[in-house]
């Protein structure tokens, strides 16, 4: 933003430039703009004296000023045709850059030319960091967070899981951003639980840096050399490069049982489908084998029937309420 006034033969009154970074990316690891500004500053201040970009700022031989001036002070350091760089703290320095708005606003200053300068960019996923952090102080400092274990955490992770097929089934898309934080707070608060174990802690990297290497080593036609044209070849890919990592001895192996009845019946008729076993259904008296032979059917279908049977209940939910209203 330029205030200056358009009169040629006015004094230059100078240049301030506001250099803001982010608190996710290291310490020193400044854009080239901002590395040129810094040098060819008059003045450099900063109102933190634990700013964490001051000791790499110094040690590239840049002079900091551990200062916090008023709007009207900085303006007038700028007299001349001087340059003054802020390193921004992580709050923003809102009082300098509301007292700055207010002169540029009044009419009665001649304003400095005014520039706000990003010296570093959040990349993609850089929020992480934040939850990674937050999840490290609510660890340590609330009694409630500091006492859980896995097992105790089990449940809300199946109850968050459910309401984010919820949220999907809804089509609500506030809703289905809440939940996948909700389910991603999962993640984070069991990795942090598990770098305290005594004999074998792992982290929060630990386990993307675990998924990143499955995904790439079973994604060949991706990062690999290999082809895949179709959904289908895909699937052959994933299936061939997973029973090579697993050496199961059984396809209902890594089937948990512990997952709904009709989801597990159809994962077992899924697995037996695929391996191109030659399996019957067991027979047998009751509505579990009637509900077995249907999962099959729904399966060999391409439905899932925990879905369906949840759609149709839904349906039943609102008749219900129709009926109640």
């Amino acid at each position: 933003m330029n205030a200056k006034t358009a009169d040629p033969t006015a004094p230059d009154q100078g240049r301030i430039v506001l250099l803001t970074t982010s608190h996710r990316v290291a310490p020193g690891l400044l854009s080239w703009p901002a590395w040129q500004a810094l040098r060819t500053a008059d003045r450099v201040l900063c109102a933190d004296g634990t700013h964490p970009q001051l000791p790499y700022l110094r040690e590239a031989g840049i002079r900091v000023d551990e200062a916090a001036p008023t709007a009207e002070e900085l303006v007038a350091a700028c007299a001349g045709g001087r340059t003054a760089v802020v390193v921004a703290t992580g709050e923003g320095d809102p009082a300098l850059t509301d007292g700055l708005a207010r002169l540029a606003g009044s009419g009665r200053v001649r304003m400095p030319e005014l520039e706000l300068l990003p010296a570093s960019y959040d990349l993609p996923g850089a929020r992480l960091l934040d939850l990674v952090q937050v999840m490290d102080r609510i660890r340590l400092e609330c009694p409630w967070s500091s006492q859980r274990t896995h097992k105790g955490l089990a449940k809300y992770a199946i109850e968050e899981a459910y309401e984010l097929v919820e949220a999907i089934e809804d089509g609500d898309r506030d809703e289905l951003r809440e939940e996948l934080g909700d389910v991603l707070l999962q993640v984070v608060f069991h990795a942090r639980i598990a770098e305290e174990d005594p004999d074998a802690p792992f982290s929060v990297d630990d386990v993307a840096g675990t998924i990143v290497d499955k995904l790439v080593h079973r994604h060949p036609h991706v990062f690999g050399d290999e082809r895949a044209d179709t959904p289908e070849e895909v699937r052959a890919h994933w299936l061939r490069t997973k029973a090579a990592e697993k050496q199961r001895t059984s396809v209902t192996e890594g089937v948990p049982l512990g997952q709904p009845g009709l989801a597990l019946a159809a994962k077992l008729h899924s697995r037996v489908r695929t391996a191109h076993l030659d399996v019957p259904l067991p027979s047998g008296e009751g509505i579990g084998y009637e509900l077995l032979a249907l999962a099959a059917r729904a399966e060999t279908e391409g439905t899932d029937p925990e879905a369906a049977l949840r759609a149709a209940a839904r349906t039943y939910r609102d008749a219900i309420r129709a009926v109640e209203g």
